[in-house]
């Protein structure tokens, strides 16, 4: 009882503040907007987004196409809405499977300590020491460029920061008193892990894949750009720049306009997790 009295207060606090954050608000109007634009594609891209139009290619900005055309005669701004839902779904899935596997992984690692903590943070360390670039290029090259493989591949990239940030918390969290009650009460290690430990570093976890999901998007346009993204005809962020580079001399903005999208959407997502972490630090005023 005690403990549940000792962490209430502070998780009310937190989220009170983070309600109140301006930074938070940006952000999540930002991505509310992208979100919408994702689910709702078919209803508000003016135009089948691999559909080819007669007419001028690399057609500039216009009334009946506001973004212009490329260079197949296919509608950039249908394209980038439909994209939307590319990059966001590959992001939010390989965010929240890096999240689970990663934390199940570090907690286990913290709270055990010894032997399995020694080989989950020896391997943890090899697994950082690759630049995530590099590592996703390698996993895509080998698996295969499709949607399923993309999402394994930047999850796998994303696990060794989720353990290291779940293992140190949990170093911290296994010397509380409630922990040591639940111990004295008979509690298995699996109740203590998931049940107790768990939900008290979850606002860190959150916070931490706030930040990754921004830069689980800009990977997968990364990947996209190089050519190991989501095969043709799919709208991708990444897949239209790639495209747009290649006929900068003769209609730039095709480049442009897709980049300005994950801009906005990086810029969303980096609002909502600093606001996060001056929400969640205990430093911060109340």
């Amino acid at each position: 009882m005690s403990a549940a009295t000792t962490v209430g207060p502070a998780r009310v606090s937190t989220w009170t503040r983070a309600r109140g954050n301006p930074a938070i608000i940006a952000g999540s109007i930002i991505c509310l907007i992208l979100v919408i634009m994702a689910l709702f594609a078919p209803w508000i891209a003016p135009y089948d987004p691999n559909k080819q139009m007669l007419g001028p290619q690399l057609a500039d900005p216009s009334r009946a196409h506001w973004l212009g055309l490329d260079s197949f005669g296919r509608d950039v701004f249908s394209r980038i809405i439909w994209g939307a839902r590319i990059s966001l779904w590959v992001g939010v899935v390989a965010t929240v499977m890096a999240m689970i596997a990663g934390s199940a992984i570090g907690i286990v690692a913290g709270y055990f300590g010894g032997a399995i903590d020694r080989v989950i943070s020896g391997v943890t360390d090899i697994l950082l020491s690759f630049p995530q670039l590099v590592m996703g290029l390698l996993l895509v090259a080998v698996l295969g460029a499709s949607i399923g493989n993309i999402i394994l591949a930047i999850a796998i990239t994303a696990v060794p920061a989720f353990i290291r940030l779940a293992r140190g918390s949990t170093l911290a969290m296994r010397e509380r008193d409630f922990i040591d009650a639940g111990r004295a009460l008979g509690f298995s290690d699996m109740r203590i892990m998931f049940a107790h430990v768990a939900p008290n570093i979850l606002d860190e976890i959150i916070v931490m894949g706030s930040l990754w999901l921004a830069t689980a998007i800009r990977t997968e346009s990364t990947l996209a750009f190089i050519g190991l993204g989501v095969p043709p005809p799919t709208a991708t962020w990444g897949g239209i720049i790639r495209e747009g580079f290649e006929y900068l001399n003769d209609n730039y903005l095709l480049a442009v306009f897709p980049s300005l999208a994950i801009l906005i959407t990086m810029i969303g997502l980096n609002l909502i997790g600093d606001g996060l972490r001056d929400a969640t630090d205990p430093r911060a005023p109340q």
